[in-house]
């Protein structure tokens, strides 16, 4: 049967992130710039998924906090200016539901994810063109990337938590 391909809509798409700061609060970020794509058969099947994403758009609103995110602390952007997933498989739970596991490839390291998929919903627009959407999210720990800055606090824990939380919505656009 033949793949049905989907490109990523990255102006009504968002690619978030979410981390623990100082034990109690939450640093919000997001990547301005990515693309990819989607291919499956009929109902899901055989699903294969690409995106990639520059990792120079990061943007937490605090230009100095970006500055230092692109640094070899973290993202090292010089040496590794972009962030690549590839799916391994994409499962169906139920109607709306999916897991989807892949290799991340991070700040020079890859590694397999599981990420959770919820189906939003597929329609035509205004013009005439299938468009589908889904929520992704999932966590990944920044170390297993190498990225372990961090600083220890008075009360023993640290200023940064290892897991970043991942939230990405997509729509995309059936290729024509």
């Amino acid at each position: 049967m033949k793949k049905t391909k989907w490109i990523i809509d990255s102006a009504h798409s968002s690619v978030q992130f979410r981390i623990t700061y100082l034990v109690i609060a939450s640093i919000r970020g997001s990547f301005n710039t990515f693309h990819g794509f989607a291919e499956w058969d009929e109902h899901f099947q055989n699903a294969a998924i690409q995106f990639t994403i520059d990792a120079n758009s990061i943007n937490t609103n605090v230009e100095e906090r970006d500055k230092h995110l692109k640094s070899a602390d973290f993202f090292d952007t010089e040496l590794y200016p972009t962030i690549l997933f590839k799916s391994t498989t994409f499962k169906k739970i139920n109607n709306e539901n999916f897991r989807l596991e892949g290799h991340l490839t991070m700040h020079g390291h890859t590694k397999l994810v599981e990420l959770k998929v919820e189906y939003n919903g597929h329609i035509v627009d205004q013009y005439g063109k299938e468009r589908i959407s889904f929520d992704v999210t999932g966590k990944v720990s920044r170390w297993e990337f190498d990225m372990k800055y961090n600083s220890v606090l008075e009360a023993n824990s640290l200023l940064i938590d290892e897991d970043i939380d991942i939230l990405i919505h997509l729509l995309l656009h059936k290729e024509q």
